[in-house]
C-alpha cells in the first residue's frame, strides 16, 4: 500500500496483548486516550510493512486503551504487532478551527524567537495539564509553553516556522 506520507498522522502505538483472543493494548497520543478507537482504520507500520486494519472494537482496561483488530484473532498474531506505529490519513480527522492545530503538524516546525534567533525544531509536545509544552531541539533543548498571543504568537504551517516569545539565552 502506498501512502503519501504527508497525508498520515500519527495517533500512537501497540505497545502490548491483551488476552488471549487477539486484543492489543495501545499507547494513544489522542485527548481524550479512548478517541483513538473512534477512528475505524488504521495504517499499521511496522518493521518496515504496512497493512490497514478495521478496528472492531475498542474499551478502556485499567490504566490501557485495548482494541480488536479484524483479522488479529489470536495472542500470536497480537504479539507480532507490538511496536507498531499507528497512523490515520489526516482526511479522517476533525477539521479545526482557524488558529488550532495537531500535534503532528507542529512537530518538524522551525522555531524562531522575536530576535530573529532560531531555537531548533519542535522535536515533540508534551501535556502538564495546565496547558502544553513544545519540546525545542537546537543547540540545547527547550521547553516552551504553548500558550498563544503569550509565547507562541505566530505559526505559519507553510514556511514551517513558528514565531515564539522567548529569551535565546532560557
Amino acid at each position: 500500500m502506498v501512502e503519501d506520507q504527508e497525508s498520515l498522522v500519527e495517533l500512537g502505538n501497540i505497545n502490548g496483548v491483551f488476552g488471549i483472543q487477539g486484543w492489543v493494548k495501545i499507547f494513544s497520543y489522542t485527548n481524550p486516550r479512548i478517541q483513538i478507537t473512534d477512528y475505524r482504520r488504521w495504517l499499521v507500520k511496522h518493521k518496515g510493512s504496512e497493512s490497514e486494519y478495521k478496528v472492531l472494537r475498542g474499551r478502556v482496561q485499567g490504566k490501557s486503551i485495548v482494541a480488536q483488530l479484524e483479522g488479529v484473532d489470536d495472542r500470536n498474531q497480537a504479539e507480532a504487532l507490538v511496536g507498531a506505529e499507528l497512523f490515520v490519513r489526516s482526511d479522517q480527522l476533525e477539521k479545526l478551527e482557524k488558529g488550532e492545530y495537531y500535534w503532528s503538524q507542529l512537530i518538524g516546525l522551525k522555531v524562531v524567537n522575536l530576535q530573529d534567533v532560531e531555537l531548533g525544531t519542535v522535536d515533540w509536545l508534551f501535556e502538564t495539564g495546565n496547558n502544553d509544552v513544545m519540546v525545542v531541539d537546537g543547540e540545547r533543548e527547550r521547553f516552551i509553553p504553548y500558550i498563544k498571543d503569550n509565547f507562541v504568537k505566530n505559526v505559519d504551517l507553510e514556511s514551517g516556522k513558528i514565531l515564539v516569545d522567548w529569551d535565546a539565552e532560557f
